[in-house]
């Protein structure tokens, strides 16, 4: 039986912290499994990937609307093996870097197999015993599938299948099944594409993770390229000579839906990895759903055993997965005892139109405050000098503070959102969390960044707020 100081399954976020832990610990020995591809989700089947694919569609959609401005062009064709060719390359690029870099660590053996407990703190991997006194669990998570009859016989895609080159070419025709963000991403990928996208949605909301309104304003732009049908229920797929035909209901009136499609793409969200592990021969412990059990130090229900990334189920987004590295480096080496913090996580779908939020929603905001106490900042692009320049309707900049202007949340939709909201972000991570500095700092004119800055000055209550907005969403 090997024997390490430290084993890590998972080569996602917890290689950030590999260097700085053997440069501290020059003698230590540390075991790193992957049964994939090293690099983790991010890298190899998530958001990087799917960034590369989407960044053309944004081109795309920005042509379209150039004529509106006096610039006419035309799109000669969009090349879907060119682009998920050039994603493959960049991609890989990376993996075999990281790979290279792992397997000629003196302190790291490279494991790329499955790894499963057969006692605590003891793995079998390709047959081979190995112990650890601490080990990191960042497993990941995989595509959620649901039960729906014929699904596994007519075929399916998931975004894991796509980013690894599974369509040769964009379909004539596709039914995405899931309204959140990897449906509306793909949806506008693939409709750039020029394939018929239609996307099928349990829940009355499309994207029912966003504020409603963002919601709304993301279905009604999207909704001219893509078919959004939100409330349905797809229950029964099969093979219809060379295409694949999909039973839906609407869940609440039972009405019927039937499409004809080339390909289906399932895109109804993330399952954990961790059954694939065998946690529980190990005394580590897992939530109803399958995630591992982890307290505020993202410690499990093992002694020096943390789990985090996807692998605990809370943000499933990279940027949270290094954040919690961080603090598991600090409480795993530097013995620190720090608490994770989640009181302003940020996420983008990167869309069209682009979306970006960060912290409370204006419900969850008035239901811990009180809604006397919270007050609603919103600005229009389209009031703005440069939003006026690009011609950007539709979209909006809604900021939640508290009276004394604490900020308690941001959502954005619209062109650059993801980059405006950091300016928010930012200040949710002082210790005051004010909004007074954006408020009194200078703003470049004409600038985009000018509608942040007037959102968190043109300010009211709620009530003031829904009434001002049931005008604009009329219009």
């Amino acid at each position: 039986m090997k024997e390490y100081d430290l084993v890590i399954i998972g080569t996602g976020s917890a290689m950030n912290m590999v260097d700085e832990v053997i440069r501290k610990n020059p003698k230590i020995k540390i075991a790193v499994i992957d049964k994939d591809e090293p690099g983790g989700i991010c890298l190899t089947r998530g958001c990087i990937p799917s960034k590369i694919m989407v960044y053309p569609a944004e081109l795309v959609r920005s042509v379209e609307n150039a004529k509106e401005l006096g610039v006419e062009l035309k799109i000669e064709r969009v090349s879907y093996k060119k682009i998920m060719k050039r994603m493959r390359y960049l991609i890989d690029k990376e993996i075999n870097a990281i790979k290279a870099g792992l397997s000629s660590s003196k302190n790291i053996d490279y494991y790329q197999a499955v790894a499963k407990f057969v006692a605590p703190y003891t793995l079998s991997v390709n047959g081979e015993l190995i112990k650890a006194k601490m080990i990191f669990l960042t497993t990941g998570s995989r595509p959620y599938i649901p039960k729906i009859h014929g699904l596994e016989e007519a075929g399916y895609q998931t975004s894991d299948s796509i980013i690894r080159m599974a369509l040769k070419k964009a379909p004539k025709s596709m039914v995405i099944i899931g309204g959140g963000y990897i449906a509306a991403e793909f949806g506008h990928f693939f409709s750039a594409c020029g394939t018929k996208v239609t996307i099928i949605g349990r829940n009355p909301q499309f994207l029912p993770d966003e504020e409603p309104e963002v919601s709304q304003v993301v279905k009604k732009v999207l909704g001219k390229h893509v078919n959004i049908l939100t409330g349905y229920e797809v229950y029964k797929v099969e093979k219809a000579g060379r295409l694949k035909r999909v039973y839906a209901r609407q869940i609440k009136t039972g009405k019927q839906l039937v499409v004809d499609t080339s390909e289906i793409l399932v895109a109804a969200g993330r399952a954990p990895n961790n059954d694939i592990l065998e946690p529980e021969k190990a005394g580590i412990e897992l939530t109803q759903d399958g995630w591992i059990k982890t307290n505020e130090y993202l410690e499990t229900s093992q002694p020096n055993v943390y789990a985090f990334g996807d692998a605990d189920g809370g943000y499933l987004f990279k940027h949270v997965a290094n954040y919690e590295a961080e603090v598991v480096y600090q409480n795993a080496f530097l013995k620190r005892r720090v608490k994770v913090d989640y009181h302003a996580v940020p996420h983008a779908v990167f869309t069209y139109p682009e979306v970006a939020s960060v912290g409370l929603k204006e419900g969850e905001a008035i239901e811990r405050y009180g809604e006397q106490n919270v007050l609603i900042g919103f600005e229009r692009y389209e009031d703005t000098a440069k939003g006026e320049a690009m011609n950007a309707k539709h979209y909006f900049v809604k900021v939640i503070l508290t009276n004394q202007l604490k900020i308690l949340g941001a959502h954005i939709v619209g062109p650059y959102a993801s980059i405006l909201i950091q300016e928010v972000i930012n200040l949710m991570y002082t210790r005051e969390q004010s909004a007074l500095p954006l408020l009194e700092s200078m703003h470049i004119h004409p600038s985009l960044s000018e509608v942040v800055q007037r959102a968190c000055s043109n300010l009211m209550t709620p009530a003031e707020y829904h009434h001002v907005l049931s005008h604009y969403l009329a219009h």
